[in-house]
């Protein structure tokens, strides 16, 4: 069956301050779940390879100002 509800979207507010960002997180709230919470089990380590990131990923984040700048 096809959802045929269609959202009106809202404008988002870059310059805004906490209780704007926060207005923002309380109307998507409703739409997410949270999944069902499972134990965390520890992991190997011979089963963590590191992490693979594509150069244009790099060459994003290297073009980023540094958190605090």
């Amino acid at each position: 069956m096809t959802n045929l509800k269609v959202h009106a979207p809202t404008q988002a507010d870059f310059d805004g301050d906490l209780a704007s960002l926060r207005g923002d997180c309380a109307r998507m709230a409703p739409r997410w779940t949270a999944p069902d919470r499972d134990a965390a089990r520890p992991v190997s380590p011979s089963l963590i390879h590191g992490v693979s990131v594509p150069p244009s990923s790099a060459r994003l984040l290297d073009g980023m100002s540094e958190y605090g700048d």
